[in-house]
């Protein structure tokens, strides 16, 4: 046991140097530096939006410089540890080494997904938009379910969700829910979701209690920095004030407060009701149509050069991504990169770091 523990760990310590290389280590603690004393200046605090970016790069850097330098430290105390059961023959001691360097491989794992979100937007919070597809009430029924899930999911993570607006369905269930997700690397894990997500189940709302396929549309977009400008010219849209919907008692607005814009060229259409303030939801819906507008443009460059390759599916009704079957059996499959779990209530639960982590390493965007 303990010659396959050694012959872990140094495979390990390769590992772990490779990382420190991909890291650029040395170039972070000098930019660091760098940091620091941009905010030992006696003006840095003048500049409010400058001081916020500065502070969130620190940020970045010092947590990933810290996370390697921690993790390097733990491989050494474990190898001292191995050393320590040989000798004594210590097999509770071989034991707790055995634990260790499980839960070193995957911290390993986490900083090598975390490298790989390096894409010009994964750092931003994202903007999720779910509608409910054809199929009725089953399909509002599935947008509220998937709300839940991204919810719970955003709560493991410990990112922040604040919903934009909620459309309630007409029985049960949401017809679209738009909401943000704010932390770190938001829009790098959620980008793989957008798409279009199957359900098969019994439906409760058939009094026969057939079994029912119900879709709903993901789409995710990032939530643009302000020194990202996208041109929206007032020619181009039309805004329309009206009372905010809901459930009744406080969360409907006595006055109209909601914001829709809709955009001529691109056909989008925006909506706020979160803020009793007419002036902040027009504000907030003002983000989300210039991010949407953004990620539209991306897309159709993203389009074109994989259309060199295999082509890229539309996000329609027909070409989903991933199915959750409750009936006849349980399974939830992804059919972009096969990875698939018998589990289906620890998914709907949040659980969804595993399809989201096959999804980046797959490459899938």
């Amino acid at each position: 046991m303990s010659s396959e523990l050694k012959s872990v760990l140094k495979d390990i310590h390769v590992k772990l140097n490779q990382l420190e290389g991909c890291l650029d280590l040395a170039g972070k603690e000098h930019r660091l530096k760098e940091l620091e004393a941009q905010i030992s200046h006696k003006d840095f605090w003048n500049n409010p939006d400058a001081t916020a970016d500065v502070l969130k790069e620190r940020t970045s850097l010092t947590q990933a410089v810290d996370n390697w330098k921690d993790l390097n430290a733990q491989v050494e105390d474990t190898e001292v540890l191995l050393e320590l059961a040989v000798e004594e023959s210590d097999d509770s001691a071989l034991r707790d080494v055995e634990q260790q360097i499980g839960d070193i491989e995957r911290r390993l794992a986490r900083m090598s997904m975390q490298m790989m979100l390096n894409g010009k937007e994964d750092d931003c919070s994202a903007i999720v938009s779910i509608n409910a597809g054809a199929g009725g009430t089953d399909s509002q029924d599935w947008a509220e379910m998937l709300f839940r899930m991204y919810s719970r999911w955003c709560d493991q993570k410990g990112f922040k969700q604040t919903v934009i607006d909620y459309q309630p369905g007409d029985e049960a269930g949401v017809k679209g829910v738009t909401f943000t997700v704010s932390g770190e690397n938001a829009y790098g894990f959620l980008k793989v979701e957008s798409g279009v997500h199957r359900l098969v189940r019994i439906s409760p709302f058939n009094a026969n209690g057939k079994r029912q396929t119900s879709f709903c549309s993901v789409f995710v977009c990032p939530e643009l920095n302000d020194e990202i400008v996208v041109d929206v010219e007032d020619k181009d849209i039309r805004i329309d004030v009206f009372r905010a919907s809901g459930s009744g008692g406080q969360h409907v607005n006595k006055t109209s407060s909601a914001i829709r814009i809709t955009h001529f060229p691109s056909g989008i259409v925006v909506q706020c009701q979160q803020e009793s303030s007419q002036h902040r939801n027009r504000e907030i819906a003002m983000r989300v149509l210039k991010s949407r507008l953004y990620q539209m443009e991306k897309q159709k460059r993203d389009e074109k050069l994989q259309a060199m390759h295999d082509g890229k599916d539309d996000i329609n009704f027909g070409s989903q991504i991933r199915s959750y079957i409750l009936h006849p059996y349980q399974m939830v499959k992804d059919h972009r990169t096969l990875h698939e779990t018998g589990n289906v209530k620890s998914v709907l639960d949040g659980e969804l770091d595993p399809f989201i982590e096959s999804a980046l390493l797959s490459g899938v965007h």
